[in-house]
């Protein structure tokens, strides 16, 4: 096993307004901060490739050009909804990934509590607030230190 390893972490529509957008429900912090966040989460073994995109091919081609990554963190936004080119994609990433949600999705607007994509996830996050990030991050190093020390 390698002596290092990298996380991919997606971020869907409108999140690049984090920070800005809807604060009361969102928070102050910027996806930036969040970046910031998760590589120091990963630790000195870690590495971070972050891509932010309003478009899910962007996204979907981000996980073809990367799928040597140990795992991935991924906030969908909206296309939790509707994104099933990304759950077909996600499908096929082979790899860990967890789920992430700023807001507690199942407390707010009824169209928002089904996730396509959730089936498929390792593991969801949701409500935590931008914690969720590092918290996946966190779950992401340790089952890679599992791995590295099997």
């Amino acid at each position: 096993m390698s002596t290092t390893y990298t996380v991919l972490m997606l971020n869907g529509p409108n999140l690049g307004r984090l920070g800005m957008r809807k604060p009361e429900i969102y928070g102050t912090t910027t996806l930036a901060d969040i970046e910031t966040a998760v590589r120091e989460q990963l630790g000195p073994q870690g590495s971070l490739i972050a891509v932010q995109s309003n478009a899910e091919s962007v996204l979907i081609d981000a996980l073809e050009a990367h799928r040597e990554c140990f795992g991935a963190i991924v906030n969908p936004g909206a296309l939790m909804m509707a994104g099933w080119s990304l759950r077909d994609a996600l499908e096929a990433f082979e790899r860990p990934w967890v789920e992430v949600h700023i807001s507690n999705v199942y407390a707010r607007e009824s169209f928002r509590h089904h996730s396509v994509l959730s089936a498929i996830a390792t593991g969801q996050i949701s409500g935590l607030g931008t914690e969720g990030y590092t918290l996946a991050a966190s779950y992401l190093r340790r089952a890679w230190e599992r791995t590295a020390n099997a």
